[in-house]
């Protein structure tokens, strides 16, 4: 059973970045298709980017396309999302998730493995 930790996140200026890092343990990510959600206060965690389990598709929605990118290191057993032009409502709780199977799915109902969450503050 993967167990998940982020970090990296923190408080930026509107227009700034910020790199989160998903490090596993217990088990490989490259078995296991990933996904970054975020929750901001009072609203339902949202999906921001995927991996599939080859690493060969990444999705991502119209809100973040072009400015967060996902990747992963096999070797480190870690997967990662830049973002980049942050936007205040880009505020929220930024979790990793993993699901043992080859595709992407954008509901955090169909993953299985969920990191404790990261805080990322986007100031204007």
């Amino acid at each position: 059973q993967v167990q998940l930790v982020e970090s990296g996140g923190g408080s930026v200026q509107a227009g700034g970045s910020l790199r989160l890092s998903c490090a596993a343990s217990g088990g490989t990510l490259s078995n296991y298709a990933v996904g970054w959600f975020r929750q901001a206060p009072g609203k339902e965690r949202e999906f921001v980017a995927g991996n599939s389990r080859s690493g060969g598709s990444t999705y991502y929605p119209d809100s973040v396309k072009g400015r967060f990118t996902i990747s992963r290191d096999n070797a480190k057993n870690t997967v990662a999302l830049q973002m980049n032009s942050l936007k205040p409502e880009d505020t929220a709780v930024y979790y990793c998730a993993a699901r043992r199977v080859r595709i992407v799915s954008t509901l955090p109902t169909e993953y299985n493995y969920w990191g404790q969450g990261t805080q990322v503050t986007v100031s204007s």
